[in-house]
């Protein structure tokens, strides 16, 4: 026996669609976090000869929990995160030179430019810092709780070997290679 066209039972099946029951397990429900089903791990990220760009992106989708299937986007399930060597990430182009960071006083007419050169000899990890919270929302989570799980260090050492964070690779696309 042949199987019929689709142009002939669809519209057989529809119309006695009305007088089924559905299960309870035939609809799928939209899986919401808990704060007992979140877990907080802690990722070391090596900056050295990475892009700014392509870190920060990755590190602010660490922090946000974007990588685990329990994503749930009003719940902290993000993971802590270490930046070691912020003093050896790679400005690409003449970022270097020219990008500037805006800061203000709060008095009439003090701003402040200081260079992604300057800023990256005085304080690299204020730059990782920046980028990082540029790519996160602008929620009362991200201010509260997201802004708290990101460490940057300048050297290759850090503090929180006691936490036995997991050494997590960001690799440089093949284009750029």
């Amino acid at each position: 026996m042949t199987q019929p066209s689709p142009a002939t039972y669809l519209p057989r099946l529809f119309r006695f669609a009305r007088f089924l029951k559905p299960q309870a397990a035939e609809y799928m429900k939209t899986f919401t976090a808990k704060p007992a089903d979140i877990k907080h791990d802690w990722h070391v990220v090596d900056a050295a000869g990475v892009p700014l760009g392509r870190l920060a992106s990755v590190v602010a989708q660490l922090i946000r929990g974007k990588h685990k299937p329990t994503y749930t986007p009003h719940m902290d399930g993000g993971d802590f995160v270490v930046v070691v060597n912020a003093s050896k990430v790679k400005l690409t182009g003449r970022k270097l030179s020219n990008k500037v960071y805006f800061g203000h006083t709060g008095y009439m007419g003090h701003e402040r430019f200081t260079a992604a050169r300057d800023l990256l000899a005085k304080h690299p990890e204020r730059v990782i810092e920046k980028a990082v919270y540029g790519m996160l929302p602008k929620t009362s989570l991200a201010k509260q709780k997201l802004r708290g799980k990101l460490k940057v260090y300048s050297g290759a050492e850090h503090p929180h070997a006691a936490q036995q964070p997991k050494p997590f690779s960001v690799t440089p696309s093949k284009a750029s290679a």
